[in-house]
């Protein structure tokens, strides 16, 4: 099978990423969003709205980002893809939570992590339940952060160091504190 145009269009967005060339990822990747579109390819034409967000993410531009992420995340609702939505799902709550928009990130992170949890992907699972819990934390709601990232460190299968001596700690915590 050859790559379509809308594939080669992908590929060298992905390549101007990579070198950080972002402007001009973007545009490769609205060109091969149109193509995908026009194919009815619509799990890869929301991948480019995914990869347009995250790199409108790295540029501070967030409701730019928001917008594609969104739309991203309804894409993937509606084809039935539940890996790629609950991905979106984190990409929108990291985005509400820079925008302030505190409930909507905490929701919107508390489906990704049941969605993920319902696929059994416990690693992601995991890391998305951290997330909530940093932010939690960073509002002031200190035991629910807490408990949202100690539960999230439980899940993870290949923790780092960092996130292996935070799991110790808490585990020293909890029964210092029992």
């Amino acid at each position: 099978m050859t790559e379509s145009k809308a594939d080669e269009l992908q590929q060298e967005g992905l390549r101007l990423f990579q070198e950080g060339l972002y402007d001009e990822a973007i545009r490769r990747f609205s060109e091969a969003l149109e193509h995908f579109a026009e194919d009815g390819r619509e799990v890869e034409a929301g991948e480019m709205l995914n990869n347009i967000g995250v790199i409108r993410r790295k540029q501070s531009r967030w409701e730019d980002a928001l917008e594609s992420l969104t739309e991203a995340h309804r894409i993937f609702a509606r084809v039935g893809d539940l890996t790629r939505e609950a991905q979106a799902l984190g990409n929108v709550a990291s985005i509400y939570a820079v925008l302030d928009r505190k409930d909507e990130a905490i929701k919107s992170w508390r489906e990704a992590a049941n969605i993920f949890e319902e696929l059994g992907d416990r690693q992601r699972q995991g890391e998305t339940l951290m997330a909530l819990g940093l932010s939690l934390f960073k509002m002031g709601r200190r035991q629910e952060g807490v408990a949202a990232y100690q539960a999230g460190i439980a899940y993870l299968e290949r923790p780092t160091l960092k996130q292996k001596f935070m799991r110790w700690l808490l585990a020293v915590q909890t029964r210092v504190l029992s």
